[in-house]
């Protein structure tokens, strides 16, 4: 699968009087996987629900030149209610229906994707536990078979990682890599200086407007990654 290229063109958004997004222009190459990252409140939850469309930039534009596939957003866990009476395979079914809709039958072949997506990260067994009884490494885990059964060629990640242990981290990475060497295109919403250099060729620094993109070597030696994000939003 070969993800699609994004364009960003001058994109601006604002929740009344605050501004969340200034001017934001930048390209992510077919198959890139970019670390988007900066400080709280710098606009980057905003950028990715504007990527997948669920807000409309308030002035400038974004293009998307798909080959193959759907996009696929996965949001904050503290943003998904968790409370639905619904068990964890049912969940999985939800990634379905972009490819099927919301209304067809799940079939055999479908069920049995699903199944391999719970046991490839770790939820064998659980099929039948609801959403409420998952502790939330177990819910990260879930959110990344949904994806899995989803397929999508374009995929945005708002911080995957947050509040989980560091083995579920490292598995769950090995998930994401897996895409990238599949050729998707990936944005993922991050704050773990280490993860970042250690798993994230490209980097894209958001402080309401972009302060610095490219390859993420060659932003730590220009000293643009993990330095002062405060001093930089007064400047």
């Amino acid at each position: 699968m070969i993800g699609p290229k994004l364009t960003l063109e001058h994109v601006s958004y604002a929740y009344g009087a605050q501004s969340a997004l200034q001017d934001v222009s930048g390209q992510f190459l077919p198959g890139s996987l970019t670390a988007l990252t900066g400080p709280n409140g710098a606009g980057k939850s905003t950028l990715l629900q504007i990527i997948a469309g669920l807000l409309k930039p308030q002035k400038g534009r974004v293009s998307c030149s798909f080959s193959q596939g759907a996009v696929g957003y996965m949001p904050q866990t503290s943003t998904v209610r968790r409370d639905y009476p619904l068990h964890v395979l049912k969940a999985v079914y939800t990634g379905f229906w972009p490819q099927a809709g919301a209304h067809h039958a799940i079939t055999p072949t479908l069920k049995q994707r699903a199944l391999e997506a719970l046991h490839e990260v770790g939820l064998e067994g659980f099929e039948k536990r609801p959403l409420s009884a998952l502790s939330g490494g177990q819910f990260q885990r879930l959110l990344f078979a949904r994806l899995i059964v989803q397929d999508p060629a374009l995929i945005l990640l708002d911080e995957p990682f947050s509040g989980i242990d560091t083995k579920t981290t490292a598995q769950l990475m090995e998930r994401l890599l897996a895409w990238h060497r599949q050729g998707r295109t990936i944005l993922c919403v991050l704050h773990d200086p280490l993860v970042i250099r250690r798993y994230f060729p490209e980097a894209f620094v958001l402080c309401h407007h972009c302060i610095g993109k490219g390859l993420t070597h060659d932003l730590l030696e220009q000293k643009i990654l993990f330095s002062d994000f405060e001093t930089r939003i007064s400047a």
